[in-house]
Order: structure tokens, then sequence, then C-alpha cells
């Protein structure tokens, strides 16, 4: 087994015990402000090809680099700290829906360099910037059967879940990701073949990122979809050690309160990120959700005022104009302090 050694984002910890980090908004939100055709999501290399792949975000870091840099560019211009890379559906598993899953690890790969090179346009030895590798959901679960009749039906397995995060992690670290986010989890088990790959894939390098959790209540039950409550959540994920856990989307921050609250009570001594969607749906605003600017960073404000959080930022329907204003909104207040757990001390 080869030793592992950290390597990049070595002074994340010490900037979180400062201050609050701001993390970007929503990339698909951004990109559907560019209206973009099928003919400019294939660009001239797909121009040809037998599906439509218009929805297929994650292609445009190969065929439209310029609109993702862009959008890095605009959420690093309005104070981001962190920025994900645009690989939410980057997997071999989610890109088999358009026939691309033989792309996914040039999608990552490309996307990460997108991401590194915007941060170091815009880092400084006094505000660095840094790149959120991001392993989003597949749209095939491993505890939730696609058939209401068939409870038992399950159109994927560990295994090929397992094989298609380990090359989406090799493509993000080798393109230069700082942290690994392992965001909108509603499926745990997804997430732990997520972390399964994470882990062997440090095994194998000999290279540890910094680690980020973040699941997705999905409705009042505070529970996420396969039927965890936030504290349960916590502790079947804690095992990887994760510089932070949070949440992120389907509820705005007026909804996600309680879970935050709960999250950190239950995680003493873990940095708490979260990133909400602004508010509900509204197809009659321009970005599809109904808080402004000013209303979501009014409530994160609260959140941080509260000494709930350490990363904040936003989900969709967020833009720059959201991240700027959360920026100005918490950068008076100090992060949440860390405890020592009860929990780790007795297993000490």
């Amino acid at each position: 087994m080869k030793p592992l050694h950290y390597t990049r984002a070595q002074a994340l910890p010490d900037l979180l015990a400062k201050r609050i980090l701001i993390l970007d908004g929503a990339m698909g939100t951004m990109i559907q402000r560019f209206k973009l055709n099928e003919a400019q999501y294939r660009g001239e290399r797909f121009k040809d090809f037998h599906k439509d792949v218009k929805g297929n975000n994650e292609l445009l870091s190969l065929t439209r680099p310029d609109v993702i840099r862009d959008i890095h560019e605009r959420y690093l211009a309005a104070g981001a700290d962190l920025i994900e890379t645009n690989t939410f559906g980057a997997t071999s598993v989610a890109q088999a829906d358009y026939d691309m899953a033989e792309l996914a690890f040039e999608m990552n790969f490309a996307s990460a360099q997108l991401a590194r090179a915007a941060c170091a346009k815009f880092s400084t030895p006094e505000h660095p910037r840094f790149v959120l590798g991001a392993l989003g959901p597949t749209p095939k679960t491993a505890s939730i059967s696609p058939d209401v009749n068939d409870p038992g039906a399950r159109n994927v397995n560990f295994e090929q879940l397992r094989a298609a995060y380990y090359a989406q992690v090799q493509a993000l670290v080798e393109g230069g990701s700082d942290v690994l986010l392992v965001e909108t989890i509603f499926d745990t088990l997804n997430a732990k073949a997520a972390l399964f790959a994470i882990d062997e894939y440090f095994e194998t390098s000999g290279e540890r990122l910094p680690l980020i959790i973040s699941g997705t209540v999905t409705d009042a039950s505070g529970r996420i979809l396969s039927g965890q409550t936030v504290t349960a959540f916590w502790y079947s994920v804690r095992h990887a050690q994760p510089l932070a856990i949070g949440l992120n989307c389907a509820l705005g921050a007026a909804l996600m309160r309680p879970y935050i609250q709960e999250l950190a009570r239950v995680a003493p001594d873990t940095f708490i990120s979260c990133y909400p969607n602004a508010g509900l749906p509204n197809p009659m605003s321009d970005t599809g959700f109904d808080e402004t600017p000013a209303d979501t960073s009014r409530l994160l404000h609260e959140f941080a005022a509260e000494g709930l959080v350490n990363i904040v930022g936003g989900c969709c329907g967020t833009t720059p104009e959201h991240i700027s204003a959360i920026r100005d909104a918490v950068a008076p207040l100090p992060g949440r302090v860390l405890q020592k757990s009860f929990f780790y001390k007795e297993a000490a």
C-alpha cells in the first residue's frame, strides 16, 4: 500500500477556521441564459452524432468551453472562493442516456482543467481560489426500484457505480481539482459507492484530497429520498472523514434551516456547508425560482449569525448576483466553531 500524502488545498482548514467561504451558484441556471440550440451543443465534433444532445450540459466542456469558462469567471468575479466543475452528470452511468458513456473521462478532465484555469486567473496570495471536483448523483439508484410494481427491481448495482465514480475521480484529480465534492445525494448507497471509489483512488494514487459531502433533503419529511434522516445520513457517511458535511438543492434556505441545525448538532467536529436553491420553483421568474439575491443572502446571513455554517453558496436558480449578495451578507460574521466530537472521543 502506498503511503498517502496530501497535496493542494492544504490551506482550506485554516481558512475555514478564520472565515466563511463562498461556494459558487448554479451551473445549469447560467447555461440556460445562453439559450443554446442543438447545433451549439453538438459543435463541429459531434455535428453528425446519432442522438440529440441538447441538455447534456457536461458535453459543453468539450464543445463550448467558452461558455463554461465564462460562467466560472462570473462566479469568481462575484467573490466565490470555491468553484465546482461542470461534471454533475459526467459519469459513464449518466452519460449512457446520451450514448456518450465513453466520453465521461474526457468530460471530467476537461471540466477540471477549465475550472483550474479560471481559479488560477483570479487567485492571489491573499485570496486563493479552489476547484471542487463535483460528483453528482446518477439517474440510476442502487436503493430505489425504477418499477413501482416491483420494489426489488434495480437498474444499477454497487460495482457499476463504483467503477463509474472511480473513473470520474481519476479524471477530476488529474485535471486539477483541489477538493472532491459528492453532492446532491438522494440515495445513500450511491453515495457510498462514490466514497468507496474515492478511497480506492486515494489508496492507489497515494494522493488524498479534502472531501465535502452534501446530501439532499427532498421534502418536509426531513429525509433524503432513500429514507435516511439527516442524522442517519451523517452517521452512514462520517467514516469518510470529510472536511465538510452539508445540504444542497431541493429546498430553499427557509425550509432547509431545521435540517442544517440538526446537522450542525450531530457533526460538531466537522465544517458545515449549505447551498440551497433560490427558494421554490417559479416559471415566471428569470431564473425559474422565486428568491432574489436579497432574499437568499438575508436567509444565509441568519444561518451565519446563528453559528451554523462554514461554507455557503447557491444551488438551482442562483446566479452570480446571488453569490455576490451572499458574500456581502456573511462577510462580517465568523464561521461555525468546531468542537470535539463525543462519538469520536469515545471511539478513540
